[in-house]
This record gives C-alpha cells, structure tokens and sequence, in this order.
C-alpha cells in the first residue's frame, strides 16, 4: 500500500475506533513498526490526530459524519478517484470541492499531501460542512466555508448566501460530484439546490472536473448541473463500463480513468 492510501486509511480507523496501536496498525497493513510510528507522527504533526506511547487517538472534531459518507469513505474505487484527484493538486492552488462521498475522500487524500505545506499550502472553497471540519486542522490548509442552509441529508450549504460568496471568488480547480453522468444529459443531481451550487462553483474554475465513481455513468439524475461546456473533464474509476465511458468522450468529454 501506498504511503498516502495508508495514511488515509490509519484516519479512517481512527473515526470507527476512537484509537488505534502501532501493533494493530503493523498487522493491518504490514509496514514496520518504525514505519507506522513515522506515519503516527506525520499524522500528529498535521493535526490530524493525538499520539500516545504505544499508538494514537482521533483528533476530537465536533462534528458526525451523515451514514451516507461514512457507508462509502473507503470504497476501493472512491480511493483510487481520491488520490488521482489530489496528485492534481499543486501547492498555491485555490480548489472547490463540492459535498458528496467522492469528494469528501479527495479531501481526505489532500489533507495526507505532506508537500502541499512546503510549498506554501493550498486554498479550499467547499459548501459541505463536513469537508470544512475534515481541514479545518491543517495549518497549511485555508479553508473558506460558503455559508448559507444545511441540507439536512448531505450536510451541504444551499441557497443565495453560498451564490453570493462564490460570485466573488476564482478557483483553479473545482472537484464536483454528481448523481449521474451521462453522455447527453451532462452532470445531474438528485436536488436542484445542490446542483445550482454546484454549477456556480464550477463556472468559477479555471477547470471543473466531474469525479464520480462508474457506477454512475450513464445516469440521469433530477436536477442538471452542466455538460461538456462546464465540464470538460470527467474522473471516474477503472471498473466503469466501456461503453459509457465511450461514449462520454463521443460526446467530447475527456474521462480520466484512476487505477
């Protein structure tokens, strides 16, 4: 396992356990003892979590994740569309990420990027309360929250509070996930409040990218967000149907496929 993926997947114990010890950590993921206490240490030194002498407890956080993202963190295809998200991440960048599972594991895989605080740290815009509480112990990581209503289901902000802020800021990257991709429909969401936030961040990006896993292609869902013209990038997972994927660049999207 990669050193960033098993970063990741040490915070993901530490949210269903409370704590973990380098002794489990060894045997779960087979690094050495010395290893795992360097990524103990790494993880305290970003904030991410508490050392003890023989292992680490979660940093306290005041905030739940809904079942719906935890129910969906760890997939092995949300991972790998995590970590291809956030090695396009580089250090001085200011990134939207809209709610949503996917996008809650790119922001986990961002906060395990430890050469985004060398090179000076990045800027996150997001509208899910949940990722803003993910970051909000990164020193390296400025977090700027939309404001406005939380959707009680996704723990996303909605309404003209979050368009207002978003008319006044520039993003150069803008990770938006969906309920559906599809080759003629373009990007869909199952609320319209979600996809009106959702279109604004990406009109603010210099380049809006679609991350969703395969199981959503050639999906239509209620509320359209945008096609080919907001979204010319589309980040979807190595197991995705051919055929849809296929036709998604027919209809000119460029899909990036994560391994």
């Amino acid at each position: 396992m990669k050193r960033a993926a098993r970063l990741n997947a040490i915070l993901d114990l530490l949210a269903d356990a409370g704590e973990v010890t380098v002794e489990e950590l060894v045997e779960r993921f087979g690094a050495s003892p010395a290893t795992t206490r360097r990524d103990l240490d790494s993880l305290a030194e970003q904030r991410l979590l508490t050392r003890t002498h023989g292992g680490a407890v979660a940093q306290a956080v005041a905030y739940e994740l809904p079942i719906r993202y935890k129910s969906h963190l760890r997939t092995q295809q949300k991972e790998s569309i995590a970590q291809a998200a956030a090695a396009l991440v580089m250090p001085g960048m200011v990134v939207g990420l809209s709610g949503g599972t996917t996008t809650t594991a790119i922001a986990a895989a961002i906060a395990a990027r430890e050469d985004l605080a060398a090179g000076g740290g990045i800027t996150v815009v997001t509208n899910a309360v949940n990722i803003a509480a993910q970051l909000a112990t990164r020193p390296d990581i400025k977090v700027v929250v939309t404001g406005g209503v939380i959707h009680s289901r996704t723990y996303e902000l909605v309404g003209p509070f979050v368009e207002q802020l978003l008319r006044g800021v520039r993003l150069d990257l803008a990770f938006i996930g969906v309920n559906g991709m599809d080759a003629a429909a373009g990007a869909t969401t199952q609320d319209e409040r979600e996809a009106a936030v959702n279109r604004m961040m990406a009109e603010r990006a210099r380049r809006a990218i679609v991350v969703t896993d395969g199981s959503k292609l050639g999906v239509t869902a209620f509320a359209s967000v945008g096609g080919v013209e907001l979204f010319p990038v589309v980040l979807t997972d190595e197991d995705a149907d051919v055929d849809a994927v296929a036709a998604l660049r027919a209809a000119g999207y460029e899909v990036i496929t994560a391994s």
